[in-house]
């Protein structure tokens, strides 16, 4: 009180003290969010010795007592590495991952090939920035280029022909098979699940009981079952002489799969819109496809943004599925590689790079997804 003049005090108020040090800061953060009740306390505690039970020996493990460089015969070409390399430390053989790399991304493609698969993944990187970067003009163009045209160039090059090496799907595989399924699973999923939700509340009966059908179906088996047949049954639905490659079949399964999915997301922002935005659009004497177009869809889409995101995150997960069928995927050719004769032991390395590489991929959709909804204003969440 005797600190705070008294000449700059209006008459009949009182003086306002700062508020205490316990409520404020890092020590207030504590008392209010781990400390608030002796319940808080117990659980913080214990978390806390969870934390340093784990923690420690996964850092001596995993950095400071892992083997990261291979011994000098290994680097100079005299032999190749091995997990023996790894005897003289207790920690993890990281020597394993470098040494099977190559395989780990390209799978097995022809090595002389691989500046193809380079190529094409240069240019989908380059096309997706052009796309989602604000700095990018010229949108149009880079939309045709990703959608017309890439999809015959990238076909071309990793398939070859046409004065390039023909390379078999058989022998496609590691991170290089999971980005193409991924890749060709969302472009074409969420146009065909936008299709399946307007059909499915189409006034139209036959339009409606076959989306109704196709959409219950998917969504009622599990994705392994949906491979199966895409692999099994559908061959006995072409035409006689008629074959598609077991990557195309699976593709197509993978395609139908998350469309189904990516249908009921849609409807559910469809159906979030208030009744006046339909009515409003048909005052404005606009036809139906484009009242869709320019009215409701676009709104449907922005609500629908986590959903949408979040089901391409489960496909980019549920690609590891296609092992089942015989395709060395990303994380198959993982386990594959710590298999070899030369490398027992290595399963948990191996193991945790694959996690950390997928973990990378779904956690940049997951924030690309709250930066989109940032920068479109949903206004659907407090943040």
């Amino acid at each position: 009180m005797s600190d705070i003049p008294m000449s700059t005090m209006e008459p009949g108020t009182r003086p306002s003290l700062p508020p205490p040090v316990t409520e404020t800061g890092v020590i207030g953060w504590l008392r209010h969010n781990l400390f608030s009740t002796w319940f808080d306390a117990l659980l913080t505690v214990l978390a806390l010795a969870l934390v340093y039970l784990i923690v420690p020996p996964f850092v001596n493990w995993a950095i400071l007592d892992a083997t990261w460089t291979v011994p000098p015969e290994v680097s100079n070409g005299t032999r190749s590495a091995q997990f023996s390399d790894c005897s003289a430390n207790a920690g993890a053989c990281w020597i394993f991952v470098g040494a099977r790399l190559p395989q780990f991304f390209y799978g097995f493609y022809p090595e002389p090939e691989r500046w193809r698969v380079d190529i094409v993944l240069i240019l989908l990187v380059g096309s997706i920035y052009g796309l989602l970067s604000e700095r990018v003009t010229r949108k149009r163009e880079i939309a045709w280029f990703f959608f017309a045209a890439y999809p015959i160039l990238a076909f071309w090059l990793l398939f070859g022909g046409a004065g390039l090496e023909v390379v078999p799907t058989r022998l496609w595989g590691g991170f290089m098979l999971t980005v193409i399924i991924c890749g060709i699973g969302i472009v074409f999923s969420l146009p065909l699940g936008v299709l399946l939700a307007l059909g499915r509340r189409s006034e139209l009966p036959a339009v409606h009981l076959l989306c109704v059908f196709f959409i219950e179906f998917a969504r009622g088996v599990p994705l392994i079952t949906i491979l199966f047949m895409s692999n099994v049954l559908l061959p006995m639905f072409l035409p006689p002489g008629v074959e598609l490659d077991i990557l195309v079949r699976i593709l197509i399964g993978v395609t139908l799969f998350t469309a189904a999915y990516m249908a009921e997301v849609v409807r559910g922002g469809l159906q979030a819109l208030p009744k006046g935005q339909y009515e409003g659009a048909m005052a404005m004497g606009l036809g139906y496809w484009q009242m869709m177009r320019f009215i409701i869809m676009p709104q449907a889409l922005r609500i629908a943004i986590p959903s949408i995101v979040n089901n391409f995150i489960g496909l980019a997960e549920n690609t590891t599925l296609v092992a089942i069928v015989g395709l060395y995927d990303f994380l198959n050719i993982v386990r594959a590689g710590s298999r070899d004769k030369n490398w027992i032991g290595t399963e948990m390395e191996g193991y945790i790079f694959c996690a950390l590489v997928y973990f990378a991929c779904c956690f940049a959709m997951s924030r690309y997804s709250m930066y989109l909804e940032r920068k479109l204003h949903t206004g659907h969440k407090k943040r």
